[in-house]
């Protein structure tokens, strides 16, 4: 049986921590620094307790690494640090070249790189869910969640592969709600949403509904988007394209931090939210 260290048990990491078990692996957490809230979802899936983190590296045949964009590299050098020689999977929402730093980092005391890259929430039933992941033993790990709601795919190109693909899909999806959400504010700055409204409805009959639903489902995880956009901006910027638009992402999402466990505003209430944010 493969021991997969899952480091952390966020509401993703514990959805992916569950499709490891629903695969047949044995998943070890670390408790050490950890919440209530992820201690709950730990145990809700039948996560193991590896307790200190060097115990949980010590256990593990693969890490994998699910954590805020912004932790990725420190996170890497932590197991590293602990002599881990195994295959280390960082699923986190960063550029290519963080992915790939990422990897000199573990590779370093011997370990094997593979990147990867979740789209879709939390893998709770099948077909919502996709890992894309590359590198050399990319088959090999995605074989540990054959039979899971999770799915995993494959990308030629070696580490960064996977990441340029969540980079390049999140631009879209979440730059773009952003964006949504910066026109509704704009209007109402201005008084003219009413008016913009009644136009939506004649020509882009989607955007009021689009820009509603981006409100109610952003916002509670706002503070996690905002160095994803920084890493999406790097992305463009590496790549010679400009890099303002989801710098720009990232400074709305900055500005709607504070609806982080509680309930969701309406457009209107956030709408003003992001205007004192100025």
């Amino acid at each position: 049986m493969t021991t997969i260290g899952l480091l952390h048990p966020g509401e993703m990491g514990s959805s992916v921590g569950a499709a490891g078990r629903a695969g047949g692996s044995r998943v070890l957490w670390t408790s050490e620094g950890r919440s209530a809230s992820t201690r709950a979802r730990a145990a809700a899936e039948g996560l193991e307790d590896g307790g200190t983190l060097a115990a949980l590296v010590a256990a593990s045949d693969v890490i994998l690494s699910v954590c805020p964009p912004e932790a990725a590299p420190d996170l890497a050098r932590s197991v590293s640090a602990l002599g881990f020689s195994g295959v280390y999977v960082d699923a986190n929402a960063v550029s290519p070249a963080t992915a790939r730093e990422v990897g000199t980092i573990v590779e370093k005391t011997g370990a094997t790189y593979v990147d990867g890259g979740i789209i879709g929430p939390p893998a709770r039933s099948r077909g919502t869910t996709r890992l894309y992941l590359s590198g050399a033993e990319a088959a090999r790990v995605a074989a540990l969640f054959e039979g899971s709601a999770l799915e995993v795919i494959v990308v030629e190109g070696g580490p960064g592969a996977a990441s340029a693909v969540k980079m390049s899909y999140a631009a879209w999806t979440k730059g773009s709600a952003a964006l949504l959400l910066a026109v509704r504010a704009l209007a109402a700055a201005e008084g003219a949403e009413a008016a913009l409204l009644a136009e939506w409805a004649i020509s882009q009959r989607d955007l009021r509904a689009r820009s509603e639903a981006a409100a109610k489902g952003n916002s509670p995880k706002a503070w996690r988007f905002v160095g994803e956009m920084d890493e999406i901006a790097a992305t463009f910027a590496n790549a010679g394209l400009p890099d303002g638009f989801h710098k720009a992402a990232g400074e709305i999402y900055r500005r709607m931090e504070g609806y982080k466990d509680v309930s969701p505003p309406s457009i209107e209430e956030l709408a003003r939210a992001l205007l004192k944010g100025r």
